[in-house]
């Protein structure tokens, strides 16, 4: 077994949870973070563990500080290493307009997508940098094709806060490239997860398949395969990469 770590922070279920498992089968330790699910969390890790990997569970809220200092300890107790980490925590809120929009809705959607994880990306680097006595890894930020769409009238905040992951990709991946740390973002099209429900259409993926130019949503496999080449060797000189992984759109 490979001592790689890796930290999937919601980790539980749709893109996150097709990581882990995909991670766990690459011979990758995987920390799945939740922040409610236990249930989803715990299954996912047996169903890892029944399959021969080796994963642990860390229930921590990716959108606070407090939340973020209790995953990252836990993976310092856990395994005592990280080689790489997908940050991939991110919600949605309902279809509005942003003459709308609350000042709730739009602080508890930046805290999650944009602020926890820059903030999570500080932590990852403070223990894979070579200048900080580590051993280098690679991070991969889950961003949004809604950064470039910009998604009006649906997800305008979500998009903004997918913006700045974009931006985080390309300015940390120049900062720490001498730290031997490799810094990439996937971006994902309209791909067929729950999080659609949480933002009130669980349908939302087919119904807009006529807008992908494959006439199709993806999966979180798909996005999971993208993820694991930018973690592998095969990426090593990729870096400040933004991968649009949308079917064409």
């Amino acid at each position: 077994m490979s001592e790689k770590v890796l930290l999937v922070t919601g980790g539980s279920r749709g893109i996150g949870a097709s990581v882990c498992r995909k991670a766990a089968a690459a011979d990758w330790k995987v920390m799945i973070n939740y922040v409610s699910n236990a249930n989803a969390a715990l299954t996912l890790k047996a169903d890892i563990e029944r399959a021969g990997g080796v994963a642990e569970t860390v229930q921590g809220d990716a959108g606070t500080e407090a939340g973020i200092a209790a995953i990252f300890a836990a993976v310092d107790e856990k395994f005592g290493r990280l080689d790489g980490f997908v940050n991939n925590a991110g919600v949605v809120d309902t279809y509005s307009e942003v003459a709308d929009y609350s000042w709730a809705r739009l602080e508890r959607l930046f805290a999650i997508n944009s602020i926890g994880a820059i903030f999570a990306a500080g932590a990852a680097v403070q223990r894979m940098s070579t200048a900080r006595g580590g051993q280098g890894g690679v991070i991969v930020n889950i961003s949004s094709m809604a950064a470039v769409i910009g998604s009006p009238g649906q997800y305008v905040d979500y998009a903004a806060s997918k913006g700045a992951i974009d931006t985080l990709t390309v300015g940390l991946s120049k900062e720490v490239a001498t730290q031997g740390i490799r810094v990439n973002a996937i971006r994902p099209g309209i791909i067929d997860t729950d999080i659609h429900a949480s933002g009130g259409i669980p349908d939302r993926a087919r119904e807009l398949a006529h807008l992908i130019p494959m006439q199709r949503p993806g999966d979180s496999d798909e996005i999971a395969d993208a993820v694991m080449f930018l973690l592998s060797e095969q990426a090593s000189y990729i870096t400040g990469a933004i991968l649009n992984v949308s079917g064409g759109r």
